[in-house]
């Protein structure tokens, strides 16, 4: 506590009154000094008593409390810093400043740790090293003017730097303690440009760029991977934006890992990767149906594949065979010839998917054209074909050379009962037909089918059964082609909505992705999402699979991870995660990569300590910058206007600010002393003027 005293004045009168009597006291005692008047002196004596006794002065004594400056020491804890010495370097000056003014009474000392890598102390760490945001939240209670200024211990890459005229109002100096060493050199490779989205099989690029500092010119090695595939090399001048060429092969998200050749000096290999992550959106699905001949169930297969607006459909009906011959002739014939050579020889690769629906051979078809089917789909091609009683016959396609890709083999016989489609235990872990509304239990609520085609399995997987346990949906890959076959063309039952109907418009759906390879419906895959703070691992697989996955952190880290078994064919399992970047998952048959958070972050962007970025703010705040390998500077507290630095320190304003915590007035005109000064000086000027 400690007294100050000054004089305060509460005037009875307004101001400007005690002026004007002022003015007009001065007029007066000057016009009797003007004629000599006698007792002029005494006369100004009462005059000034008594318009000192309208200001009414006292003298004021206050109590006061010195209040601490405030000086606020951010410790930059961001990856960055763990490259050489950074982070000892930083430790020492923590130490150091502690040392200095850790107990001086005068300051309020508070040390912050910022950018901690697990984003607990500024927020996501994708979002860069954000130091700002603790100063403000530091000196949230603290008014400015007792702000001595900011000491940021931090390498320079700094992601959240304010306007130099908005740093100027933090009340104090910034300074800041370079962490690293001058002239330091890094390779980093720069994505350019990305696209966000790509059309599936058509081409796109991404534009790259590898900087580091003394090599423009030279040339670096880069390595492309499209969803951890094999390794695409190219050559890359350093400093000159190249143009990288892909195609995406399915829908959906496609990660692309990019990866530039270590150089001479490197301070990170982190930033010598990347990562793009490009949606692939199919442009419009080309689809070929051939009816073999018409029935009920051919409306319910154009009706579906028509509803799709992202779906080209050319569909065909077989209505006029070759054998037909009944005279009319042809230029009276309203039918169009079925364009056989233009379908399945010149165009046959445009299309995504053919569906042959109760097709027989009626001589339409020659047998090179199955031959290009069956080529088509070893190449990557899609078949689907719906059985009908044709197939037990020989008109069927067993016998053309699609013999070669049909997993199901006629037997020659026909089932006409009714039975309900179920799933076998294959059926219920395949993502095709698991978890197919009413078909959770044992017998499933689906309404009945009358026909069914006696098949014998050679291949593929047996998703659904009916008479007897028979086949009647199957699935299988040839080369790197997918086929699907129905063996019953009784599903437009379910469209009808006979005795309840039934999913037929997601299974028929999910066939159709699932032929065309869409990665949400594969049945033996691996993958993994984030999902805030938690990585989310799902596998599905035809058979349990005990197995535990092994991540691999963008740092390098690994862990394993146990799955537990659910329902519909999958194992999952979470872990928390706080690196941001790519993360890889192997279970040593399965591979899979996701991406947490931003997959290339700022804070390895630019990694060189520099004093940059920081130059701006320090300049606003006449602050300074000191490599901390030059030496640790010392810390002085200053009063204005003083510089706040120096050649071997940096200095804190002391502001000394305080807070009352009392206050006495004492008056100095006592109505006694006023009566007496203003009662005398009138009497001792009448006495002088009756002389």
């Amino acid at each position: 506590m400690s007294a100050f005293t000054n004089i305060a004045f509460d005037p009875a009168l307004p101001w400007l009154l005690i002026g004007v009597l002022a003015a007009t006291s001065l007029a007066a005692v000057s016009y009797a000094l003007w004629r000599r008047a006698s007792g002029v002196s005494w006369r100004a004596l009462a005059l000034a008593a008594g318009l000192l006794a309208l200001t009414n002065p006292s003298l004021v004594e206050e109590d006061r409390k010195q209040l601490p400056d405030v000086a606020v020491v951010v410790i930059d804890d961001s990856p960055s810093q763990g490259i050489g010495d950074r982070r000892k370097q930083a430790a020492e000056a923590e130490a150091a400043i502690r040392e200095r003014l850790g107990n001086k009474p005068e300051l309020d000392l508070r040390i912050v740790h910022a950018g901690n890598p697990d984003g607990s102390a500024n927020g996501p760490i994708e979002d860069g090293t954000r130091l700002f945001e603790a100063i403000d939240r530091a000196l949230a209670d603290t008014p400015r003017e007792r702000v001595a200024g900011v000491v940021l211990v931090t390498d320079g890459q700094v992601h959240d730097i304010p306007l130099p005229g908005v740093a100027a109002k933090l009340g104090g100096p910034v300074h800041v303690l370079l962490t690293g060493k001058r002239g330091e050199t890094d390779r980093r490779l720069v994505i350019e440009q990305a696209p966000s989205y790509g059309i599936v099989g058509q081409p796109t690029s991404i534009t790259l760029r590898v900087e580091e500092p003394g090599a423009a010119g030279t040339t670096a090695s880069v390595t492309m991977r499209i969803e951890g595939g094999p390794p695409i090399s190219m050559s890359v001048t350093i400093g000159e934006s190249r143009t990288v060429p892909f195609v995406l092969q399915h829908g959906g998200p496609t990660v692309i890992e990019l990866e530039a050749a270590p150089g001479e000096h490197e301070l990170t290999l982190q930033n010598n990767r990347a990562a793009v992550v490009v949606n692939g959106v199919r442009d419009r699905l080309k689809v070929l149906l051939v009816s073999g001949e018409p029935h009920a169930g051919e409306r319910t297969w154009r009706n579906l594949l028509k509803a799709d607006p992202a779906v080209d459909l050319v569909h065909f009906t077989i209505l006029r065979p070759p054998e037909k011959q009944d005279g009319t002739p042809i230029r009276e014939l309203s039918l169009i010839a079925f364009p056989i050579r233009e379908l399945f020889e010149a165009k046959i690769n445009e299309f995504d998917l053919i569906i042959f629906d109760r097709y027989r051979r009626r001589g339409v078809l020659p047998t090179a054209y199955f031959q290009n089917i069956a080529d088509y789909v070893t190449r990557g091609g899609a078949l689907l074909e719906a059985s009908g009683p044709a197939y037990a016959t020989p008109l069927s396609l067993a016998r053309t050379p699609l013999a070669e890709v049909l997993p199901g083999k006629p037997t020659g016989g026909v089932q006409i009962q009714g039975f309900t489609p179920t799933l076998t235990a294959t059926g219920r872990r395949h993502p095709v037909t698991a978890d197919l509304p009413g078909g959770e239990a044992e017998k499933p609520t689906w309404g009945r089918w009358f026909r069914q085609i006696d098949v014998e399995r050679t291949a593929g997987e047996v998703l659904m059964s009916g008479v007897g346990d028979r086949p009647l949906l199957l699935l299988d890959r040839i080369g790197k082609g997918r086929v699907a076959q129905i063996f019953s063309d009784h599903v437009w039952l379910w469209a009808r909505g006979f005795e309840g109907g039934g999913p037929q418009a997601e299974l028929l759906r999910r066939l159709a992705h699932w032929l065309m390879k869409e990665p949400e419906l594969e049945e033996n895959d691996l993958r993994a999402v984030a999902n805030g703070n938690r990585l989310e691992i799902t596998r599905r697989s035809l058979k349990p699979d005990t197995r535990p996955v092994t991540v691999t952190a963008p740092s390098g880290a690994t862990r394993e991870v146990k799955l537990e078994e659910a329902h519909g064919g999958r194992e999952i399992g979470q872990m928390p995660v706080s690196e941001p970047g790519l993360y890889r998952l192997t279970d040593g048959e399965h591979r899979a990569i996701a991406a947490v958070g931003a997959i290339n972050p700022k804070e390895f962007a630019d990694v060189r300590a520099s004093p940059g970025p920081l130059t701006p703010v320090v300049e606003a705040t006449k602050g300074s910058i000191r490599w901390l390998s030059d030496g640790m500077p010392d810390l002085r507290l200053i009063t204005p206007p003083r510089d706040t630095s120096g050649r071997s320190w940096i200095g804190l304003i002391a502001h000394r600010d305080y807070l009352v915590t009392g206050v006495r007035q004492l008056p100095l005109l006592p109505v006694v002393l006023v009566l007496t000064l203003l009662l005398g000086g009138l009497m001792l000027a009448w006495q002088r003027e009756g002389r």
